[in-house]
């Protein structure tokens, strides 16, 4: 496949022009940190996900961290909590039991604090011309058939598509009718919560690294859905207490993040979505940093051409990176020869993203 030269920081395309390139053709879209930083720098200008795990002031928890090598807090919540069990099934000493269950207090309290400096309070105030733009930017992919991917968990793109109720929002969940040996009426059937799969046939929104509102049952992969910040922070301490766990990858190299997603029957499908995409892929917002190798890997792997049954070849075509700055630039630049796939850069302040 040809490479397509990367034209001078001077002469990097605008996003319209890219939109007027690729006119009618299938286009996907992949979200980074750059989505929630453009909305309010100040609030996401960090990640507090991944930070608060090293920030907590305990000796036996980061030790801990150390030991099982992962900065996966959700696989060390659920250790925390087998070891507690097992040490009382086999009258470990009442101490001992005492430190586990306070270690893994304060990871699940250390968590909340994380969700609520991701989440102020008015971030769930968006003002509505901000909210709009921002859900016809989406729109533009979703009413064309277009996927969206996003490496975030918080909360603003499920918060945007929600308020403004995209009608081709999918992400896969769905609710069911819970099974009763009475006939009852429609209207009185009981439904489950949020269930995973009932519509992965048609899901269009993928969160590749999990979000907040994603909870992993142990049988079932549900999401929370909520109202204001006070009753989803409510929602996910229940849960928590219930030993359910938002799903998301945190901090760690690519083959570790991997590791973590196809380890997750949900994460490991929107991965795969990912692998299988045609077209042409527009990235705002990710900047292809030393851990997200796992992502170039699904785009090469999507770069490849496959037949399908009918013997119609597809394959991914093109990549636009958009840009903030001459800075970023260069790093794709560097790393463009980890793409099997031909790159083009835009300007990604060009994107009317929050109006």
């Amino acid at each position: 496949m040809a490479k397509v030269e990367i034209p001078p920081y001077a002469e990097l395309q605008s996003y319209a022009d890219v939109v007027k390139h690729l006119k009618n053709r299938q286009k996907h879209l992949l979200l980074g940190n750059g989505f929630s930083m453009s909305y309010d720098n100040n609030i996401f200008s960090y990640n507090a996900l991944s930070k608060f795990i090293h920030g907590i002031k305990n000796k036996e928890l980061q030790q801990l961290f150390d030991i099982v090598n992962t900065n996966n807090f959700e696989l060390l919540m659920q250790q925390l909590d087998n070891a507690a069990q097992i040490a009382e099934v086999f009258g470990a000493d009442k101490k001992i039991v005492k430190k586990i269950r306070e270690a893994s207090e304060t990871l699940k309290t250390s968590l909340i604090e994380a969700i609520k400096e991701l989440h102020p309070d008015h971030v769930f105030t968006i003002p509505e011309n901000k909210s709009q733009t921002c859900a016809n930017f989406l729109n533009s992919f979703l009413s064309q058939g277009g996927q969206v991917f996003t490496t975030n968990y918080d909360l603003l793109l499920y918060w945007v598509t929600e308020r403004n109720q995209l009608e081709n929002r999918v992400d896969g969940f769905g609710r069911d009718v819970e099974e009763t040996d009475e006939w009852v009426k429609p209207e009185d059937m009981n439904v489950s919560e949020l269930r995973w799969g009932k519509y992965k046939d048609i899901q269009v929104i993928h969160y590749l690294h999990g979000a907040l509102q994603i909870f992993d049952t142990g049988i079932d992969i549900v999401k929370e859905q909520y109202t204001s910040e006070h009753w989803l922070l409510e929602n996910i301490k229940a849960r928590m207490e219930k030993k359910e766990y938002p799903i998301f990858v945190t901090a760690g190299s690519g083959k570790d993040k991997l590791t973590h997603i196809m380890h997750n029957k949900y994460l490991s499908f929107c991965y795969e979505t990912l692998t299988a995409i045609e077209g042409s892929l527009i990235v705002y917002g990710f900047g292809f940093g030393d851990y997200d190798d796992h992502i170039i890997k699904a785009i090469n792997k999507a770069s490849k051409k496959r037949k399908d049954e009918n013997g119609n070849w597809h394959m991914l075509n093109s990549v636009y990176i958009g840009v903030y700055s001459e800075e970023d630039y260069n790093h794709i630049k560097q790393i463009e020869k980890q793409f099997k796939v031909p790159l083009r850069v835009f300007d990604a302040k060009t994107v009317n993203l929050w109006g």
